[in-house]
């Protein structure tokens, strides 16, 4: 059994832990891809369990609450999406959601409200000439490396997860936006290399499917050159905009 806190700096809705950085933060004790299922809000600055089980997955727990379980997965998708460093920044001019629109501004990835090397303010938008894409640009802080120099893993969950959000609320067909509000219930990553501080990253996103109150998305991240350093593929669940705040409806 190991203990994590999740720093307020990771929020994302103010009150509760960024899905992806929570998932990537269980994820560590995982080799190789791994899915993770985010089962309550993970508390911040709080003392938290991550404890082995009898069948080999993980638990993240909070007292007798468990807030993730987490296993190893085979995280293969069927295609992905690509953009040049140039396309992914003009693609965040075409973000659905305006600075003083945004639902949670102050969340560790994609909130406007946070300051350069603070959060990671990725913003992501419409891919031009792909309908149903998003990308985003990301140069890592040194504030994110790992001791071993390169950016911890956690982060590139974080770059994850919030893109593929905004590309649950992308209609695949018309690559129109709605703006349901939404909470990570589950993601998988897959990790192949990790940059280093002050490269340049695309991120790209794009939804795979709807099932009621779900909605599924993937992504990837590349460096500048183009090799792949990271896949995702997620579940979100449309909720009550009190419920996505952390307020009880």
């Amino acid at each position: 059994m190991t203990q994590i806190i999740i720093d307020k700096r990771f929020c994302g809705p103010p009150n509760s832990g960024n899905g992806g950085y929570v998932c990537g933060r269980l994820a560590r004790h995982i080799p190789g891809g791994a899915e993770v299922t985010l089962r309550a809000p993970p508390p911040l600055d709080t003392p938290l369990d991550a404890v082995a089980t009898d069948d080999g997955t993980w638990e993240l727990r909070d007292g007798d609450k468990i807030v993730a379980t987490g296993r190893a997965a085979s995280v293969e998708l069927a295609r992905v999406e690509t953009a040049s460093f140039e396309e992914a920044c003009a693609a965040e001019l075409l973000t659905p959601i305006e600075p003083h629109e945004h639902p949670l501004p102050t969340c560790f990835v994609c909130g406007p409200a946070r300051a350069k090397g603070d959060g990671l303010r990725i913003f992501a938008g419409s891919l031009r000439g792909h309908k149903a894409v998003l990308a985003a640009s990301w140069t890592p802080d040194q504030n994110l490396a790992a001791e071993d120099g390169l950016i911890a893993p956690e982060f590139l969950w974080s770059a994850l997860d919030c893109p593929t959000g905004f590309a649950c609320n992308c209609d695949q067909q018309t690559g129109s936006f709605d703006r349901t509000p939404l909470l990570l219930g589950r993601m998988s990553a897959r990790i192949e290399a990790r940059p280093r501080p002050g490269e340049r990253c695309i991120i790209t996103a794009w939804p795979t499917g709807r099932d009621g109150r779900k909605r599924m998305a993937e992504a990837a991240v590349h460096d500048g050159a183009g090799k792949l350093l990271a896949v995702a593929r997620t579940t979100w669940i449309a909720v009550n905009r009190e419920v996505q705040f952390g307020r009880t409806p």
